[in-house]
Order: structure tokens, then C-alpha cells, then sequence
């Protein structure tokens, strides 16, 4: 990383500050989608030139941190006070995964987050034993529905659903098994990953998922008592990495009220991440630069490019989890900008409770106005750690998956995957509501302060460990946000 260059450079910056007056209505109008779209054009470069993603613990992440800091360090640098926040995290990849059965390679396959290795080079080989399928208790779940089956040295075959899969793994490796084939519980090409609790990794069977129709196929054949055998390779990578985020705050401002405002960095190891989320990094870093324009600021603007976001909002809970509670209390309102340019859009403001819709009227109410027509939710993204703290939050969204945008952690998510028009206008309405914000808190009441004190030790392993779990949870992270819509 260019990190050191950057920041000398950012000291280097010379030229008169500007001295015009800002107002809500300047900062909005000064947002264009030629802005936007020469950030996103970039990070979907750096995707293309780093193996197809931008996705924490890969070279994609820190080309794109080095992008943005080329910005507010070396173009803005005379306006804002940036640093560089570390922290660690469990990285996990799965470099190669194959199945080959007695008709050749399948074809579709999934791995899952924090899968466990198979020995190479050649993987695991053996017959398959498959379990029955039982949906009410779900298959596999139980020592008692393994006991009239032998699995040592062989390949399970069984069914997703019921109960997490890595219970599913770690009672298959207790009876021996080498490996486990989990027939996906819905039907269709399209296998779903997942993710195993890094916490149980070295205790489970390396596992890959089937399509619903070859396992039952499969297990079809198995109960007509033929004999099917099979490789399993499973090339994976479960390890401690640092990775960074970027934290700017403007030099003006009152430090004891702080306007905050944030969006996730990197992608998935799937794709580029353009909409999800290059939207929200490109809204903000646009944002930075308007604001290099104006003066006035009452209170404190302050900037933020989170990392391990697709692990599980990771980097913005850890910096939650690092302030003081003065700290806490001075971050007076956090807005999240997470995938604002889906193809399809349905536009979503977040507000979970009157806190929160105290400064997400303001978001809701400038949409309408530019006529388009928005509703409240609530759901899990980058706000989640501040709403913990008790600081009130709002975000912009406009929703995942079909038929909002189909390419959502995908590999064709990317430039030709942006309504331009969408990505427009929530930028404007998140400059304008910051601007708002910076001049005026009228109306945004203080952190609750009976939320868990982040500065506690204790508080802080729990919150972790809770947020850590939430990653692990069906990767739900938008799946379900839009539909749980919260309203005045």
C-alpha cells in the first residue's frame, strides 16, 4: 500500500481555502453524475486489474483504499484530517473446489465461507453414503440419524436445512467421514453459498454444495443400492489478516457534534461490487470534495470507507467498539449509504425507531420531494454498530436482489450494473441532509446512553463476538431488509 506517499502528499497540498457559505441546497446541486461516475469507472478498473474483486484480504481492497486516499489525502488534504484505522479479521477463500462423479466434473458447485480444506493436490475420493432426508427434524442434525450409517472414510451425502451446516460437518467428520456433498434445499441451478463459524474450523469435513436435482439424483441411486463413488478437492484458506479503513473529518466543525457519514468499501470475492457498494464509496468521496468548496460549517462533517463489510459489517463495529463514550456521544447522527444505484431501484430510507427517524425524515422527505417516491425500512448494514451504541441512524438503500438488481454479489455486478439516475439523486439527498445536519442539530436528540457503553471491555468482546455471529447468519444482509419497512 501507498499509504506514507499519500499522506506526505496530502501535507504537500497547497491553495487558498474557499469561503463561500454552505447551505443544503449548494452541496446538493453540486453533485453530478459525471462525479460519481468517474469513481465507480475506477473502482471497476481496480476490480478488473486485481482478479475481478475488490473484497477484503485480496489486492482489489487495497487498490481501492489507496484510490480513495489518493482523493481526500492527496486532492483534499488542505480540508480534511484523515487517518487510517487497522484492524484484524478471519480471512477466508476457497482458491479452487470440484466435484467429479462417475459422469465427470459438475458443474454447479458452491463452496462456503471458512470451508475447510481437502488434502491436495487430489482431494478426498470415496463412496458416497447418504443419509436420509428428514425436513421436519433437518437432515443430518442429529448424532441418532447417523448412527445406522457408515461414513468412515466415505462421503456424505446430505441434505441442506434445519439446523446450521456446520453442525451437519462436524458430526460427519466425528464418524469419519472425508468429505460431505449438501444437497441444496432449493430447487434450481443456482447454488447458494454460506458460511461456517471460523471458530469450528479444522473440526469439520470439507463440504460442497449440490444443486437440489443432482443430490437427489444421486441419493436416488444410492437407495436403489448402487454403488457411486467420487473426488471432492476443496482448495481453501481460513487465516488472521489486517486490513484497513479510512476515517476524514472536516478541519471546521464543532469536535463535541459530529455529523457522520459511511459506506463499505469492498465487494465480495464474487465481483467488483459497483452498486454494492462503489455506489455508497462514490457518494461519499464525492461528497468530500463538495464540501472542499464551502465554509460555515457549525458542526463537524466526518467521513468514512469501511472495510470487511461483506464479513459482516466487521469494520464499522470495530470502530464502534473502539470509542470512548465521550467519543460516542459526540457523533450526534451516522448515515449509511449501501447500494443507492440498483438497476431496478425501490428507494428505502432506514429508520428502526424515532431516534433514528429524527434525521431519516430529512433523507425521506428530499426524495419526495425530488419525486421520488421512498418508504422507511430496517435491516442490518453499517449503521447496525452505531444503532448498538445508541446513536441515532439513517441510511439510503435501494434494494437487493431480483428484481431490484439481479447481479447483487455477483460477478456482473458491475459498471453496466448502475442506474445512474438512482445513484444521482440519493447522492443529492445525502449531501443535502449532511449539509443540513452540519449547520443544524434541531431535532436530533443524543445518544441513548442506556445502550452498552462501547468503552467497556467487556462490552466490547460481547458486541464483537454478536457481530461476528451475525456474519455467520444466511449472509441475510440485505435479503430481507427491504420487506421489513418501518413507517411513520
Amino acid at each position: 500500500m501507498k499509504t506514507c506517499n499519500l499522506f506526505f502528499a496530502g501535507l504537500l497540498t497547497s491553495g487558498a481555502l474557499s469561503y463561500e457559505e454552505l447551505t443544503p441546497d449548494k452541496a446538493a446541486a453540486d453533485i453530478q453524475e459525471d462525479g460519481l461516475r468517474d469513481v465507480l469507472e475506477n473502482l471497476d478498473r481496480i476490480a478488473r486489474e486485481n482478479g475481478g474483486n475488490r473484497a477484503f484480504g485480496f489486492p482489489g481492497y487495497n487498490a481501492s483504499l489507496d484510490f480513495v486516499l489518493g482523493r481526500v489525502i492527496g486532492q483534499f488534504g488542505e480540508y480534511f484530517d484523515t487517518t487510517i484505522q487497522p484492524f484484524n479479521y478471519t480471512f477466508s477463500t476457497t482458491y479452487h473446489i470440484s466435484v467429479r462423479g462417475p459422469d465427470g466434473e459438475l458443474k454447479n458447485i458452491s463452496s462456503v465461507e471458512n470451508n475447510n480444506p481437502a488434502p491436495l493436490p487430489g482431494g478426498v475420493t470415496g463412496n458416497f453414503v447418504a443419509l436420509p432426508i428428514d425436513d421436519k427434524r433437518g437432515s443430518g442434525c442429529f448424532e441418532d440419524q447417523w448412527k445406522d450409517f457408515n461414513v468412515d472414510s466415505k462421503i456424505a451425502l446430505v441434505k441442506r436445512g434445519g439446523y446450521p451446516l456446520g453442525r451437519k460437518l462436524k458430526i460427519a467428520k466425528k464418524k469419519g467421514a472425508v468429505g460431505v456433498l449438501a444437497i441444496n434445499n432449493a430447487p434450481g441451478p443456482n447454488v447458494q453459498s454460506g458460511s461456517l463459524d471460523d471458530e469450528d474450523y479444522g473440526e469439520l469435513a470439507p463440504v460442497a454444495i449440490l444443486t437440489q436435482e443432482q443430490g437427489l439424483d444421486w441419493k436416488k441411486q444410492l437407495d436403489g443400492n448402487k454403488t457411486i463413488e467420487a473426488t471432492l478437492v476443496v482448495d481453501a484458506t481460513v487465516e488472521d489478516r489486517e486490513t484497513w479503513q479510512i476515517i476524514s473529518e472536516t478541519k471546521e466543525g464543532d469536535p463535541d457534534n459530529v455529523v457522520m457519514i459511511g459506506a463499505h468499501l469492498d465487494s465480495v470475492q464474487m465481483g467488483p461490487g459497483i452498486d454494492d457498494d462503489g455506489s455508497g464509496t462514490a457518494t461519499v468521496l464525492e461528497l468530500a470534495g463538495t464540501l472542499t468548496k464551502y465554509t460555515g460549517y457549525t458542526n463537524k462533517i466526518r467521513l468514512a470507507w469501511w472495510g470487511a463489510e461483506e464479513s459482516g459489517m466487521i469494520g464499522s463495529s470495530y470502530y464502534v467498539s473502539q470509542l470512548s463514550d465521550d467519543e460516542a456521544d459526540n457523533i450526534r447522527f451516522y448515515i449509511n449509504i449501501d447500494m443507492t444505484a440498483s438497476p431496478h431501484p425501490f428507494f428505502h430510507v432506514y429508520a428502526d425507531d424515532d431516534n433514528d427517524k429524527t434525521g431519516g425524515h430529512l433523507l425521506l422527505d428530499y426524495l419526495i420531494k425530488q419525486g421520488y417516491p421512498a418508504e422507511h425500512f430496517s435491516g442490518d448494514s453499517d449503521f447496525v454498530g452505531f444503532v448498538e451504541a445508541g446513536i441515532p441512524s439513517s441510511g439510503l438503500f435501494t434494494r437487493a436482489g431480483y428484481p431490484y438488481d439481479v447481479c447483487y454479489h455477483k460477478a456482473c455486478d458491475d459498471i453496466n450494473n448502475i442506474n445512474w439516475d438512482a445513484i444521482t439523486i440519493n447522492a443529492k439527498a445525502a449531501a443535502y441532509v449532511v449539509s443540513r445536519l452540519a449547520l443544524s442539530l434541531d431535532g436530533i436528540p443524543p445518544r441513548d446512553t442506556s445502550s452498552a457503553n462501547p468503552s467497556s471491555k467487556r462490552t466490547v468482546a460481547r458486541n464483537l463476538a454478536k457481530w461476528k455471529r451475525m456474519a455467520k447468519g444466511n449472509g441475510k444482509k440485505h435479503s430481507c431488509s427491504g420487506d421489513k419497512k418501518n413507517t411513520f
